[in-house]
């Protein structure tokens, strides 16, 4: 059954069929349903659930996709339970903006009911495999009632304002009865992409904020030909949002003349922003006020980092000349490479009259355009719009350098930062990379000094990244790397471009792998639980 609920004239209304408000559209065609709504009158759309005949076994196992990059993403069963932030103290969540990060302002959680977005498979005795088309328009929610064990869609296409006569898609889907024959449509709606896979150097997870121009050149230098980036991460400049106030302090000389030693070095260079927020700390945010995005005359928290960030107007040509104006200003500098984090800042608000799924389309468009030819990684990122704008999307939370975080943080919000859970995003997420952009895993770390890792979790999380991923760097110093490292870092390198015909199988808390090099079949079996290969 289909159920639209919709606003006119302030009323909030339901309907399961066309009404003098509005007319429902149906089409199926053998694996493919689009369901529209014309409407009659000026509505506001609210949202629209359509009830499946999908029935979940006991022993099947879902593909949850998560919200944003960093939202955990796994084959679960009935028993998971979805963490729901906002159980937390109400004090703690407004202290450190945990509800901010992932969906839970936009998803009613239920400890009753399990969801993902966009696309969605069963794997068990009866497959099932189902992708949205919808993604400019409105987010599919696949939505999975414990009690009944069904499956129930959503479209979430609240705030949509429809004038008489125009109308709106309300879900696009595609369904298969095998997950191999899902992939391969999905393959065949995002084709290959043309991309060079990076082998490359961020300076966050070793130095995370704390870098200068003495630690950037040491690092430089210890890098060898097979590279093919070199990335300046966060902590060059002085408050998030003020983009071009590089730290004196820090990088007394500015950029340009590292960007040359990068270049000479045969590398692209790499830059870190954050084109959607400001900091509290920040000019921008202080001086600029017109250009921040105001819900009742408030701004809009995007999270607790830094000094606390707050969303920018989107719809602003005024706060778009001003990211144009920055991104340019990095081209400028010679930058190859553009790290755009924290993306998912420009749907988190409601603009009016459109859906948040329209409003992060438009963003990551005009990023794109701004852009042109320069390589973007997108990064807390809606996966589906970056889809086709991004050359490559992180697809999981930062890594952590303790194996599953601080044990106080695993109670906190889907999207905290943990190698356990970036791991799994990495191998339940390749059936994206190189089709919808090319995955970013992130990075592997084999150093011994600043990091709480073992060495087999160590060697676990580099052999998952070359294998899953299309995207592997670092923030270790090469250079200091002993010859047992070296060695590591040259089977991963030969995983990385020489692998082939990758699979992967969940069997309790183990995930089975296999893969095949230079002729030879290799099977791996990964305990998700202790983060090693066994």
């Amino acid at each position: 059954m289909l159920t639209l609920t919709y606003l006119k004239d302030n009323q909030e209304l339901k309907t399961n069929d066309s009404n003098q408000d509005l007319e429902l559209i149906i089409k199926k065609d053998v694996n493919h349903t689009v369901v529209s709504v014309k409407a009659l009158a000026e509505i506001k759309l609210v949202d629209a659930k359509l009830d499946t005949d999908i029935k979940i076994k006991d022993n099947d196992l879902m593909f949850l996709n998560g919200y944003q990059s960093w939202t955990d993403t796994a084959e679960v069963d009935l028993s998971f339970k979805e963490r729901n932030v906002t159980k937390l103290p109400k004090f703690l969540v407004n202290a450190f903006g945990f509800d901010r990060y992932g969906d839970p302002l936009i998803y009613n959680y239920d400890k009753n009911k399990l969801h993902g977005y966009d696309c969605f498979y069963i794997r068990g005795e009866a497959e099932y495999f189902s992708y949205s088309l919808n993604v400019n328009k409105a987010y599919l929610v696949y939505e999975i009632n414990k009690a009944d064990k069904s499956l129930t869609l959503t479209s979430m296409c609240l705030n949509k304002k429809l004038a008489s006569g125009e109308e709106f898609n309300l879900f696009d889907y595609l369904e298969f009865a095998s997950i191999e024959e899902g992939i391969n449509s999905l393959h065949q709606t995002y084709p290959h992409r043309e991309c060079e896979k990076v082998f490359g150097y961020t300076s966050w997870y070793n130095y995370y904020q704390n870098i200068n121009e003495e630690i950037i050149l040491r690092d430089l230098e210890g890098l060898d030909s097979r590279f093919n980036l070199f990335q300046i991460d966060d902590g060059y400049e002085t408050y998030v949002g003020d983009w071009k106030d590089i730290d004196p302090a820090k990088f007394p000389n500015g950029l340009a003349d590292i960007v040359n030693k990068i270049h000479q070095k045969g590398y692209k260079a790499g830059i870190w922003l954050a084109p959607f927020v400001a900091e509290t700390k920040s000019k921008l945010f202080s001086e600029r006020k017109d250009l921040l995005k105001m819900v009742d005359g408030t701004p809009v928290s995007c999270g607790g980092n830094w000094s606390g960030f707050y969303a920018l107007d989107m719809q602003n040509p005024d706060t778009l000349a001003y990211i144009k104006e920055c991104l340019e200003y990095y081209i400028d500098l010679g930058f190859d490479f553009f790290k755009l984090d924290f993306l998912y800042a420009a749907s988190l608000p409601l603009y009016e009259g459109l859906t948040r799924a329209e409003m992060a389309e438009k963003s990551y468009a005009f990023i794109k355009e701004v852009l042109k030819d320069k390589l973007v990684l997108g990064c807390g990122a809606i996966p589906f719009n970056s889809a086709n704008k991004f050359e490559y999307l992180r697809i999981g939370p930062d890594v952590s350098l303790i194996f599953d975080d601080i044990w106080y943080m695993k109670h906190m919000h889907r999207e905290r930062i943990s190698t356990k859970v970036t791991l799994q995003n990495t191998i339940y997420r390749s059936i994206f990379n190189n089709h919808l952009f090319l995955n970013d895993p992130d990075v592997f770390l084999l150093r011994d000094d600043n990091i709480k890792l073992s060495a087999k979790q160590k060697e676990a999380l580099l052999t998952i990244n070359s294998l899953f991923g299309s995207v592997l760097m670092t923030s270790d110093n090469i250079g200091s790397y002993d010859d047992a490292k070296k060695d590591l870092l040259e089977k991963a390198f030969e995983m990385f471009y020489q692998s082939t015909d990758k699979s992967y199988k969940k069997d309790g808390n183990y995930i089975l792998i296999s893969y095949k090099l230079e002729g030879k079949v290799y099977n791996l079996k990964y305990n998700t639980l202790k983060g090693v290969m066994e």
